[in-house]
């Protein structure tokens, strides 16, 4: 819809035109677009990696910037899924917590576009419970030896390296201590096998097995024993960027239904005259608004340091921006009836794409217990 009525109370100038100069971007690309064309170009324009720092070739920004790129690219049909990984969680990660040496070696590469990092944290057995990750990283000597399993893991073909979530051996039956590390592709012992996915997306999903890899000392992020700093400043950006994703694929959805509404003639008015089609319409249109509000409250509160509001936050924005998603891709293929369904208007294949931003990073079930336990301080029932 037209970001026209945006004050510069709720969005500076700078975001406003910001994010003019991407959905421009986004429609010379549009719904058929080519991934590594695009990547490159809004690499080389320099929003992938407005996010990091200037010295390192970023843009100085932060989550704030980098979400309302991924929406734009997504409110025009073609948004890049890599940029919840790459720049927003890996990005921010290397960012904050790794060493000089890391950031001269990886940051420049992803604010360009020119590498790219996957980030594999779930496991079969764990879902949701990231305190049961099993896999683990033992030393031997200044190495790291790493095993386990990962799944669900998002373009590891396309990735130069990825970013693997383990655990201190001597932390497995005890508390939990997330340990990060850079996994080159073609590290010796890391296997991966594409998921027979029903999803037909641009990116591909992954199994990973680790089984005896063997990392050099300077592979670790940060501190072993930083326990779940590091992770969690990688987790907040991937929710609110998981919901900038979701708002940008319910805003195209609407957008074309609204299209048709305005066109779409069987009796004597257009059928978006009748409030059977209008009403829900803009019901869908409320509910985006009211999910974009939070969601940039999310990158503001992350943005300025407040990671524990942040984390509130940012789950009620992906929780918020996937029900709304979903709701108005759904009122999108009805308004367009039995042309929702075909290739011609591009609809069709929302209805499974919207359920990722449901299910993942992590289900609205766990964002309600989440808000029950932290926000309304209700007990635990697991």
């Amino acid at each position: 819809m037209s970001d026209s009525s945006h004050s510069s109370i709720i969005e500076s100038e700078e975001h406003t035109a910001l994010r003019a100069a991407v959905a421009a971007l986004g429609r010379r690309h549009g719904r058929g677009y080519d991934r590594e064309t695009l990547w490159r170009e809004a690499g080389k324009l320099g929003y992938l990696g407005v996010n990091l720092p200037e010295e390192y070739g970023g843009g100085g920004g932060g989550i704030a910037e980098l979400s309302l790129v991924l929406e734009e690219l997504g409110g025009a049909g073609c948004p890049l899924l890599m940029m919840i990984v790459s720049p927003a969680i890996c990005g921010t990660v290397i960012s904050r917590f790794g060493t000089d040496e890391q950031k001269r070696q990886w940051l420049p590469g992803l604010a360009d576009g020119s590498l790219t990092m996957a980030f594999g944290i779930t496991e079969p057995d764990a879902g949701s419970n990231s305190h049961r990750i099993t896999t683990t990283a033992r030393r031997d000597g200044d190495d790291w030896v790493l095993n386990g399993r990962k799944v669900f893991i998002s373009g590891v073909d396309i990735a130069d390296a990825t970013l693997i979530v383990g655990r201190t051996e001597d932390a497995r039956t005890g508390s939990l201590k997330p340990c990060l590390f850079i996994v080159p592709r073609d590290t010796e012992g890391f296997h991966r096998s594409s998921i027979d996915m029903e999803l037909q997306a641009v990116e591909k999903q992954f199994e990973l097995v680790l089984d005896d890899v063997r990392l050099p000392a300077d592979a670790l992020i940060g501190d072993e024993d930083a326990g779940l700093l590091q992770l969690f400043a990688g987790l907040n950006p991937e929710r609110v960027m998981t919901a900038a994703f979701a708002l940008g694929m319910g805003r195209y959805a609407l957008d074309r239904a609204v299209e048709y509404a305005k066109t779409r003639q069987v009796w004597q008015e257009p059928i978006g005259a009748h409030q059977a089609i209008a009403h829900p319409l803009a019901q869908a249109h409320i509910e985006l608004e009211l999910a974009r509000l939070m969601t940039r409250k999310a990158a503001h509160l992350y943005d300025t340091g407040d990671d524990t509001g942040a984390g509130e936050a940012a789950n009620m924005a992906k929780y918020a921006a996937a029900e709304a998603c979903v709701r108005a891709v759904d009122q999108a293929v009805h308004t367009l009836g039995g042309n929702g369904l075909t290739r011609e208007y591009g609809l069709a294949s929302l209805i499974t794409a919207a359920r990722v931003a449901r299910i993942a990073p992590v289900s609205r079930e766990m964002i309600l217990n989440y808000v029950s336990h932290q926000s309304l301080g209700l007990p635990k029932s697991y």
